[in-house]
């Protein structure tokens, strides 16, 4: 059995005025709109997750912070943006091609609604999100359900894919063990996807916000599991139980920044693969190192040791790819290591030039360095 990937990307938006839309000021009802006009795909289910809200209806779906009242049930949604996610494929290339083709339809009716895509990891403007009204004794006891759920406030500011690869040869402890490899290395992972360089309404210091606020808190990785018995206590969590059967067995790499272009994700998702099919590794974590990546998070790949550990990385999964097709996608990433430059030494070069953030944002989805098409 080949490997088989799916995709979770998160999508921010400029809204009509020109601000950045998020939960300070955007209607849940105008997201709504948008996605009751995007079809349902009847084939989709069940490998697919509805969730408890129903909001994850489609392909699409709103993103955002659900309230529930004291009986359990969903009674509002303050709204981040939206995700497009995939169904199952058993190549990188025909995800991607839904992928596309996902955000092609949602693109014009953005824009018809007002709504602008453009590229960022963190809340460019805010620096925290607090639930309106506090939250009640139920939504309380809910957020101890889980380290995700305790950290649910994170996820409100930051903009990110999941990226899921499963094989099935693989047993329960081959891919717990996958996940604390991935983990132990993410450091070195994250830094081609960085693109999170402001903060605040300013430029940062370094290259992604988003790594250096979520990391400690949130999962690199997490992998699915339907065995109550072979989970793992972790805070965050690096096992989860599967919620509908197709997701038993995925390894979710959740550390990436948001990424405008086809031609990189297909390259961490080849990225991925061969460090899966490596046996030369040998470095395990169970959480992600704060330290390491909120180092990784400011210099990127001018830090020589982070440039020499990701070249590393690179070519090993290079290797273990062998002849693999897919091993000619981790070309993009031997050219970015070439240049020593992140999309987020991209973003800050753009805002030298403008003083301006917002077209900064836009400008990263126009330029063919990052075009969102193959």
């Amino acid at each position: 059995m080949p490997f088989q990937y799916g995709i979770e990307h998160e999508v921010a938006f400029l809204n009509r005025q020109g601000d950045f839309s998020d939960f300070s000021n955007t209607p849940f009802s105008d997201f709504e709109a948008m996605i009751e006009t995007l079809p349902l795909y009847e084939s989709d289910y069940p490998q697919l997750r509805i969730g408890d809200a129903g909001i994850k209806l489609k392909r699409w779906y709103i993103e955002g912070y659900e309230r529930y009242n004291d009986q359990g049930i969903v009674t509002s949604c303050s709204p981040k943006g939206i995700e497009i996610r995939t169904t199952i494929h058993n190549s990188i290339d025909t995800v991607l091609d839904e992928f596309v083709d996902s955000y092609q339809c949602l693109q014009p009716l953005a824009k018809k609604k007002g709504y602008t895509p453009v590229l960022t990891s963190f809340n460019p403007y805010k620096k925290a999100f607090e639930p309106t009204p506090p939250l009640t004794p139920f939504e309380q006891q809910r957020r101890e359900g889980s380290p995700e759920k305790q950290t649910a406030d994170i996820p409100m500011l930051t903009y990110g894919p999941d990226l899921s690869l499963s094989k099935s040869s693989l047993s329960v402890e081959a891919m717990i063990d996958t996940a604390k490899k991935l983990t132990y290395y993410s450091p070195w992972l994250v830094p081609f996807s960085f693109s999170s360089p402001f903060y605040q309404g300013k430029l940062w210091e370094g290259l992604s916000v988003r790594t250096w606020h979520r990391t400690g808190a949130r999962p690199s990785t997490m992998v699915f599991l339907n065995d109550h018995d072979k989970m793992i206590n972790s805070n965050p969590s690096l096992t989860q139980i599967a919620r509908v059967p197709r997701e038993t067995g995925r390894i979710e790499f959740k550390a990436f920044d948001t990424c405008a272009n086809v031609a990189l994700y297909a390259a961490l998702f080849a990225l991925l693969k061969g460090l899966i099919l490596d046996k030369t590794l040998m470095g395990r974590a169970l959480v992600p190192d704060k330290k390491q990546h909120q180092q990784a998070a400011l210099f990127g790949f001018h830090d020589d040791e982070i440039w020499v550990q990701s070249n590393q990385l690179v070519t090993v999964a290079s290797k273990a790819l062998g002849d693999d097709p897919d091993r000619g996608k981790l070309d993009y990433l031997f050219t970015m290591l070439s240049r020593r430059e992140t999309p987020a030494d991209v973003m800050k070069k753009h805002y030298q030039e403008t003083g301006s953030i917002k077209q900064t944002l836009l400008k990263m989805m126009s330029v063919d360095y990052l075009k969102l098409i193959k």
